[in-house]
């Protein structure tokens, strides 16, 4: 029996009283990935992304580790929610426009202490001074520097298009700028290199392509190395005591903690290891987060149905995004279908041994877009569920 094998049977054992469509995470699986991401971390603090977790018993689980301290979020209402439960260092990864959210934040001492907000233009500022709606409490802000990286004078970029943020000279401005203005204080430095840590260097079947990612991804670090240390540096000159600069993603945690001039590392899908993460040299994880959709025809020879699973992840359209049917081994969706709204067929010899009910396993594309459909979270140890756990979702929220 193969390894993937292997987990079918526990998984299939541990939720045969539980009718599909569910969801699992495999805690050994999870508390693994977690290990191996705090060990890549060579003893910098890893910050939990918790778009990739969606939950939060386990963002619970995981900051209990050594190894792990505070919180990535990414809606300002989010990130009000979370501390009001308790988490007290939220770092709110993206700028926001929800002027009730400020409001809230600039008239609560303790969610203005737990909450640190993205700015990369003054004119953020602005609008959240418009919305204070008279909250006076002094608003911790981190600056966001662009990663991308630009060839030919410009012409040519790698890499999402974020902050406008991207020489030192202009971080240190915006540091001015907020040092200008009462009622916000500079505490950090955040640089997400997504070109870098959310893109695979090995895809299966196309070696020149995964050539060519690992000489870009060469090239980026050595130049974001050099410009992130200089954009410190800069920055610390107008804020000496600067809290944290925050930098890397799953994909590139030891080479990120390796720069001296950051301090903690964010990541998060490298907890579940969705699909999208297989195709890495870097690292190497188990897949912890599952669905299972159920059989409910037979049309024919070599062919199954399960209800659903037309669950596809954001980012540029394309195959990549789908999830994947991953136990048991060998099905693949049918060219002219793929999976559906409401009924996916599936191709394959081992469709001929499935029977009415039976579950199919699949993985998600991305990590936390997973719990957006689903409101509970099965915990298997071993081969059984130890508990039930609300994702987001089944707690009442959508926040994005």
């Amino acid at each position: 029996m193969t390894a993937r094998a292997a987990d079918r049977a526990r998984y299939d054992r541990a939720t045969a009283h539980l009718d599909a469509p569910l969801a699992i995470v495999d805690l050994d699986a999870f508390d693994a990935n977690a290990d191996d991401l705090v060990r890549r971390a060579a003893g910098k603090p890893v910050r939990v992304a918790s778009k990739s977790v969606r939950c939060r018993a386990l963002l619970e689980r995981v900051l209990a580790k050594d190894g792990f301290a505070g919180i990535m979020s990414f809606t300002l209402a989010e990130s009000l929610w979370l501390a009001r439960s308790g988490f007290d260092d939220i770092l709110l990864a993206y700028p926001s426009a929800d002027r009730a959210g400020y409001a809230e934040l600039a008239a609560d001492p303790k969610l203005a202490a737990a909450v640190t907000v993205m700015v990369d233009d003054p004119a953020q500022l602005a609008f959240i001074d418009a919305s204070r709606a008279g909250g006076t409490e002094v608003i911790r802000v981190c600056l966001e520097l662009d990663t991308s990286l630009k060839l030919l004078g410009g012409k040519v970029r790698v890499g999402a298009r974020r902050s406008p943020l991207h020489s030192p000279a202009q971080v240190a401005d915006m540091a001015r700028a907020v040092a200008r203005r009462p009622g916000f204080e500079v505490v950090g430095i955040m640089a997400y290199e997504g070109h870098i840590a959310g893109v695979g260097d090995s895809v299966a079947g196309r070696p020149l392509r995964s050539r060519a990612v690992r000489l870009m991804q060469a090239t980026a670090r050595r130049e974001l190395t050099e410009r992130r240390a200089a954009v410190v540096r800069a920055v610390r000159a107008v804020v000496p005591d600067l809290e944290f600069v925050n930098g890397g993603g799953t994909g590139s945690v030891q080479h990120t903690a390796a720069e001296d001039a950051v301090t903690e590392i964010g990541a998060g899908s490298g907890l579940y290891v969705p699909r999208l993460f297989d195709n890495y040299t870097s690292f190497s994880g188990r897949p912890a987060a599952l669905f299972a959709m159920p059989v409910v025809r037979r049309p024919g020879v070599g062919v199954v149905t399960v209800l659903g699973g037309g669950y596809p992840a954001s980012g540029a359209a394309g195959p990549d995004r789908l999830p994947v049917p991953y136990l048991p081994e060998g099905l693949k969706y049918d060219p002219q279908e793929g999976p559906g709204e409401v009924q996916t067929p599936l191709l394959g010899a081992p469709a001929d041994d499935l029977l009415l009910g039976d579950k199919v396993w699949f993985r998600h594309a991305k990590a936390g877009e997973l719990c957006e459909r689903f409101e509970k979270l099965h915990l298997i140890e071993g081969d059984a569920v130890t508990a039930s756990v609300p994702t987001y979702r089944g707690e009442g929220h959508t926040f994005l």
